[in-house]
Order: C-alpha cells, then sequence, then structure tokens
C-alpha cells in the first residue's frame, strides 16, 4: 500500500523568485519626484511644454504634430516616411536635433526632436529644456517660413 503524500503545491505552479515573500515593497521613489518619470518621457514632457507654448502664440500649430525619436534615420532608411529627404547622410555631417516634416497627402506636417543628440549635448536639465525649446522653435520658423526670433522672440537668449 503506498500512502503518498501529495505535494504541498501543485506541480504546475511557478515557483515564486522570493522564497521568503520579501520582494520590491513599492516603487522606488514616489510618483512627484522627478527620479520617478524615465528620462525618455521626461524629455517627452519638455517637447510637449514646448509645444504648448508655441501653440498659444500661433494657433496654426494646432494640427502640427510634434514627436520624439531616439536617433536621426540614417541614408535610405525612411521608414513611413518614404518621400521626405534625408537629412543625415552618416559621413560626417552633424547629427541634427531636429527635423521637419512637411504635411503631405492628408498627413499633417510634423515636427520630430531626436532625443539622444539633445541629450548629449547638454548636460543639465535646465541646459536641456533650453536646448529642446530652442530645436522646436528652429523646425516651426522652418515650417512657417518666418525667423526663429520672430516665432519666439526670447529664442538664442539665454
Amino acid at each position: 500500500m503506498s500512502n503518498a503524500v501529495p505535494p504541498s503545491r501543485p506541480p504546475d505552479r511557478a515557483r515564486h523568485r522570493d522564497r521568503h515573500g520579501r520582494g520590491m515593497r513599492g516603487p522606488l521613489a514616489p510618483p512627484q519626484v522627478p527620479l520617478a518619470v524615465s528620462r525618455s518621457a521626461s524629455f517627452d514632457h519638455l517637447v510637449q511644454d514646448s509645444a504648448e507654448r508655441l501653440e498659444r502664440q500661433w494657433p496654426q500649430l494646432s494640427s502640427v504634430a510634434f514627436g520624439v525619436q531616439e536617433v536621426p534615420l540614417l541614408i535610405g532608411d525612411t521608414g513611413d516616411l518614404p518621400d521626405v529627404p534625408d537629412v543625415w547622410d552618416g559621413l560626417g555631417s552633424p547629427v541634427p536635433l531636429g527635423r521637419l516634416v512637411p504635411a503631405r497627402g492628408g498627413r499633417p506636417a510634423q515636427v520630430i526632436v531626436y532625443r539622444r543628440p539633445v541629450e548629449l549635448r547638454s548636460k543639465s536639465r535646465e541646459e536641456r529644456a533650453l536646448l529642446v525649446h530652442e530645436v522646436v522653435v528652429e523646425q516651426v520658423a522652418e515650417l512657417l517660413g518666418l525667423s526663429p526670433e520672430t516665432v519666439d522672440p526670447r529664442y538664442g537668449q539665454d
């Protein structure tokens, strides 16, 4: 007679990583602390803040899409933008900080800011915020056919 003792847990249940139940007890920082926001989310907020500030002065920008990409596209790698010329050749030309994609075929104009090149050129949060705003102003000025100083009178002063 075999009186096998049933296992204490079902065999298909995965083992817990922490056998004493002492895993992460909560987030490392509360949500209102800047540490809790990722670098990419913080960068997205900077671009959105600059766009909103310019939209208050220039209502025609409400139809423009503002976005962030990690790095510039390389030659021939235009993704979903087949008829947009490349702005970076990857062969010694300076790396762009932003790009304007004109409106075409029902698609709104897009202002794209490249996160990594901007982060590499700025040393502090304040400097990064100023550089992001300058890039957005330059691209909007190109879109509107105006000078950056006309788009934002404070351009280049800080």
